[in-house]
């Protein structure tokens, strides 16, 4: 069982930079695929990033490449998503999510956290 928790979300201005950050529980976090989800107001949840627990290997959705990085750190327990030059269309809430090994459903999921820009 994976418990996540986001912070970091808030209110920035266009151009500005933010870096989420997300807290999980347990021993074996290592072992989990983590990822960052999206879900702007009227639209459907939607990928962002991932990266991979056997290589450590990011992949983004083709939407964020070059503005968004995702890096976690094991000794930490945590996964971060930096999001640069930001524009007002990225304004949703982020969620954190991990699923054990690099394929397959995700099955843990945090509470999200809000992330506004402001034109």
């Amino acid at each position: 069982q994976v418990q996540l928790v986001e912070s970091g979300g808030g209110l920035v201005q266009a151009g500005g930079s933010l870096r989420l950050s997300c807290a999980a529980s347990g021993r074996t976090f290592s072992s989990y695929t983590l990822g960052w989800f999206r879900q702007a107001p009227g639209k459907e949840r939607e990928f962002a990033a991932k990266i991979d627990s056997s290589s450590g290997t990011p992949y983004y959705a083709d939407s964020v490449k070059g503005l968004f990085t995702i890096s976690r750190d094991n000794a930490k327990n945590r996964v971060y998503l930096q999001m640069t030059s930001l524009i007002p269309e990225v304004t949703a809430v982020y969620y954190c999510a991990a699923r054990r090994g690099d394929f397959g459903l995700w099955n843990y999921w945090g509470q999200g956290t809000q992330v506004t820009v402001s034109s």
